[in-house]
C-alpha cells in the first residue's frame, strides 16, 4: 500500500520535499509471533508479551506484542520511506505517543503520515524542522499507535561539512 505524494524518493529526498498538509502512506510489516515473543523477553518480561498460554487468561485474549515493538515496528517503515536518506539530521524526539489497539501476532501494520509543520531553522538556515504525525494502522485499516515525530532535515544544496 505505498500511496505518497512525494515527488521524489527518500534517497533524493531533502527538507523542501516535506509539504505541510501532505499524506503519506507506507506498508506494510507482518508481526511476527516468534519475534513478539523474543522482544517481549528481552525487553518487556510480561506474561502477555512472552507466554503463549498465560497470554490466554489475559484481559487481550492472546498474545500481543508490546507497545515498544510496535514503535519499532513502525520505525522501520518511517525510517525506511519517509525520512530521507540522503538529509535526514536526526531527532530531538517525539510527543504524545499513544497505543490505541492492541496489536497481535498475524496483524499486518501499516503507517499513514501527515506532514504537520515544516519550518526552516532561523539559527542554521541550511536545514529545516518537520513534524509530523504518524499513525500506525493494523490490517483493518484501524489505528493502534500514534505518535507526534520531530525530525531536522537538511535542504538542497546546503553543504555537507
Amino acid at each position: 500500500m505505498n500511496r505518497s505524494t512525494f515527488n521524489t524518493s527518500p534517497d533524493n529526498r531533502y527538507f523542501e520535499d516535506y509539504v505541510a498538509g501532505a499524506v503519506h502512506e507506507f506498508g506494510s510489516i507482518a508481526v511476527e509471533e516468534r519475534e513478539v515473543i523474543d522482544f517481549g523477553k528481552r525487553f518487556v518480561p510480561l506474561s502477555y508479551h512472552t507466554d503463549l498460554e498465560l497470554a490466554k487468561k489475559s484481559i487481550y485474549g492472546g498474545l500481543i506484542a508490546s507497545g515498544w515493538h510496535t514503535a519499532a515496528l513502525m520505525m522501520r517503515l518511517y525510517t525506511d520511506n519517509y525520512l530521507s536518506k540522503v538529509a535526514n539530521l536526526g531527532s530531538p524526539g517525539a510527543d504524545e505517543l499513544k497505543w490505541d489497539r492492541p496489536v497481535f501476532p498475524g496483524d499486518d501494520l501499516s503507517i499513514r503520515v501527515t506532514v504537520l509543520e515544516t519550518r526552516r531553522s532561523e539559527s542554521k538556515p541550511d536545514r529545516g524542522i518537520i513534524r509530523s504525525f504518524v499513525e500506525v494502522l493494523n490490517q483493518d485499516h484501524e489505528v493502534v499507535m500514534s505518535v507526534k515525530m520531530v525530525n531536522f532535515v537538511r535542504s538542497r544544496g546546503s553543504i555537507v561539512a
